[in-house]
């Protein structure tokens, strides 16, 4: 009888009944979804998500699909179940895997339920690192997606093996070591930005990057970098200039949220915008910088 056979769930009389723990640690990722886990976690001895969640006496409702599309919420006494199979400290369970709700959500306090949810495109998670992942899922390299950091540009950089993921619809992370300047940006990043400058550096960026202004050549050489080293970056119905668009401009984004951070708390007057422009020129490292007037840089200095 091998592993596989010896610690999955077993089958009486069409019901599936929970065993001991299990034998194969499969350890969750920091942030991963919680569907991908249980993906992980089932395919790990053969079965659905579903027949692992009846195996562990954990009612489930909607529609199970596979991540990033969908998220499954899991209930107190849920976690507390899979954390007894898996071995992994309730604890530990509910930091690794984020955006659990309250019991309350979806069921009383004491039942074992699970609900799985659509995952709007905006807050789905991300490719997670395939080097990361295959350490903790044994015997097989299943894919595994994760939730970026809060406080940084929605992306997933492992500087640890060179891999990056920013758009949900990319079916594995990207290698970046073409691209160096994101491994290293990203090592640097140990201030993070206040949210509210964060926002503004996106915005500014993204509407840069969009319209083909002031760094385009770096991002569009930064392009063919990733496109190239990355051949099995979908050609549609997104294009790679979109969805690698975060990725592209995280260096910068940085650098300009870095700087709106300095900025004081009063209006600038013309002689300070004017210093303010020419330090950022030199931290992006351009020549010069002059926004025009319904530039948003331009719009954020002048509407403080």
């Amino acid at each position: 009888m091998t592993a596989h056979t010896a610690t999955r769930p077993a089958v009486r009389a069409g019901t599936m009944w929970p065993t001991p723990p299990g034998a194969l640690r499969v350890r969750p990722l920091p942030r991963e979804s919680a569907t991908s886990y249980l993906t992980r976690l089932a395919t790990a001895y053969h079965l659905s998500p579903a027949q692992l969640l009846d195996g562990l006496h954990i009612t489930a409702t909607g529609t199970s699909t596979g991540p990033p599309a969908a998220e499954i919420h899991l209930s107190n006494e849920a976690t507390r179940r899979l954390s007894h199979f898996t071995r992994i400290p309730p604890t530990h369970l509910t930091r690794a895997l984020p955006r659990r709700p309250p019991p309350a959500a979806i069921g009383t306090a004491h039942a074992a339920t699970a609900r799985w949810q659509p995952a709007p495109p905006a807050i789905q998670p991300l490719p997670a690192c395939t080097a990361c992942t295959i350490r903790r899922s044994p015997h097989q390299a299943v894919p595994a997606w994760i939730h970026p950091a809060p406080d940084l540009p929605r992306i997933m950089i492992c500087t640890h093996h060179q891999q990056a993921a920013s758009d949900p619809r990319h079916p594995a992370p990207l290698d970046i070591r073409p691209v160096p300047e994101l491994t290293r940006t990203h090592l640097r990043a140990r201030h993070r930005p206040t949210a509210t400058s964060l926002s503004w550096a996106s915005t500014i960026t993204t509407r840069w990057y969009d319209h083909h202004q002031h760094l385009h050549q770096r991002w569009h050489t930064r392009l063919i970098r990733l496109t190239t080293a990355n051949p099995h970056i979908p050609p549609g119905p997104a294009s790679p200039p979109l969805t690698c668009r975060n990725l592209i401009t995280y260096p910068e984004t940085l650098t300009l949220a870095a700087a709106l951070d300095r900025l004081p708390p009063h209006p600038l007057t013309r002689t300070q915008q004017t210093a303010f422009l020419h330090d950022l020129a030199n931290r992006l490292n351009l020549p010069h910088l002059a926004p025009a007037d319904h530039d948003l840089l331009w719009q954020r200095l002048t509407t403080r």
